[in-house]
């Protein structure tokens, strides 16, 4: 997949949501790449923050460099983020790896959409069938 596919890819995904309100979006062009940063609101008034280096390695594929997927609720309070700064490096996975409330996890790096299911799994509860 070439980069631009990839940028193409996002910004579907994106437009497809009608629940997400995209407050900020941001691709800044380099000559080897670009940075693509953006902050989506949920109904529930949660935030997920997107960072992302991506760098061109030929016509058709990229790298991604650094990411960052940053969901809070909305006190602010962190409910995950997978990022691949490298500083847990007793991580079978690093630098890839996963905040949560509670920890730091293993974790494979994740796309928008791998972690728009994970929001919409905790925002969306699937009802058990049964009437309370």
């Amino acid at each position: 997949m070439s980069l631009y596919q990839y940028l193409t890819r996002l910004e579907t995904i994106l437009v497809s949501r009608q629940d997400i309100e995209v407050q900020f979006l941001k691709i800044e062009v380099f000559t080897l790449g670009v940075k693509f940063t953006s902050k989506l609101r949920f109904y529930d008034n949660s935030i997920l923050s997107i960072a992302e280096e991506l760098e061109t390695m030929d016509q058709r594929s990229f790298e991604r460099r650094h990411y960052k997927f940053h969901y809070q609720d909305k006190e602010d309070n962190l409910i995950f983020r997978y990022d691949n700064a490298p500083h847990h490096p007793h991580l079978s996975t690093s630098p890839d790896h996963k905040h949560t409330k509670s920890s730091i996890v293993e974790a494979k790096p994740p796309d928008l959409s791998t972690v728009l299911a994970e929001i919409d799994a905790i925002i969306y509860p699937v009802s058990n069938g049964l009437d309370e």
